[in-house]
């Protein structure tokens, strides 16, 4: 018999001390070059990680700083003498431009977008789930490369907003006549689980009653037709990812509070977490005051 261990992937902290202490280390070396040839800012460190790699181990970063020890190498054997220091300004002329940008923070406060955390194998992610309501006949449409679970998390989130209409002035009787389009970006990516619930009903409600989303807050978390909260896994990834995208206040269900001891020290001093047990308390924390409701 065989037990399965799960184990999560590193911090960009823990990256960066590895990377300082091993790996880089250890290129140097394997391409002869000296700390008097090259030096590199923990800040050009991280803009590999966060920018030039994106797993949740160490060996994309590995061959990242293996080709930069390369190339100052070969500028080396040329005749050059002056030592080189890396920098996130100059980082670009020896890895070229970054593939994996990070998403462009919300500047304002938006109708019908809300910020959600998702989990990959690469670590956690930021998704801004959008919805949009049209003239139609009541239909619900989905679209990103959605999963069967994560649809059905947009029917229950549909079903909710229903029953709470009253409650934020919307008359159940229009969403008849109206279309309803759920949209989660990067529509390339396949995506699936249930943890997106309740960003999907904070978008939904936003959208049909005219509340903005506060673009500070993001959130997990499954939720069920009556409104309940329920765990979700991942936490600690979903976590620093919200961090990385200095996000300050993260809404987590109450359930997943034990989870909380998983993350750093220094990640459970930025953040505000926000432990729910039902959508009603999501809603107050999610939506911005009625005083700055948008004009429809």
């Amino acid at each position: 018999r065989m037990e399965v261990i799960n184990l999560p992937g590193y911090t960009e902290l823990e990256k960066l001390k590895i990377a300082r202490t091993f790996l880089l280390p250890r290129q140097m070396e394997g391409n002869g070059i000296s700390p008097k040839v090259l030096q590199i800012s923990d800040k050009a460190i991280l803009q590999v990680i966060s920018q030039y790699t994106q797993e949740a181990g160490l060996r994309n970063l590995e061959r990242e700083l293996a080709s930069i020890c390369r190339k100052v190498a070969r500028e080396v054997a040329e005749g050059k003498k002056k030592k080189t220091k890396i920098q996130t300004k100059n980082l670009h002329q020896f890895l070229g431009p970054p593939p994996f940008l990070p998403d462009e923070e919300e500047k304002r406060n938006e109708l019908g977008v809300a910020t959600g955390l998702a989990w990959t194998e690469t670590g956690g992610e930021v998704l801004h789930v959008e919805a949009s309501t049209t003239p139609g006949k009541g239909t619900l449409i989905l679209t990103g490369h959605l999963g069967e679970v994560m649809k059905e998390s947009a029917q229950a989130a549909l079903t909710y907003a229903r029953s709470k209409g009253k409650a934020f002035r919307i008359i159940p009787g229009n969403l008849n006549e109206k279309e309803i389009h759920i949209h989660v970006p990067a529509g390339a990516i396949p995506k699936d689980g249930p943890s997106a619930g309740i960003t999907m009903a904070v978008a939904l409600i936003s959208a049909l009653s005219g509340i903005p989303v506060k673009k500070d807050v993001a959130m997990t978390g499954e939720i069920t037709l009556r409104g309940r909260v329920l765990p979700v896994g991942g936490l600690k990834e979903k976590v620093l990812a919200a961090h990385r995208n200095h996000i300050k206040d993260v809404i987590i269900p109450y359930l997943n509070k034990k989870d909380l001891i998983d993350l750093p020290p220094y990640i459970r001093k930025k953040i505000n977490f926000q432990p729910v047990k039902h959508m009603d308390e999501v809603l107050r924390l999610a939506l911005a005051r009625r005083s700055n409701t948008a004009k429809r």
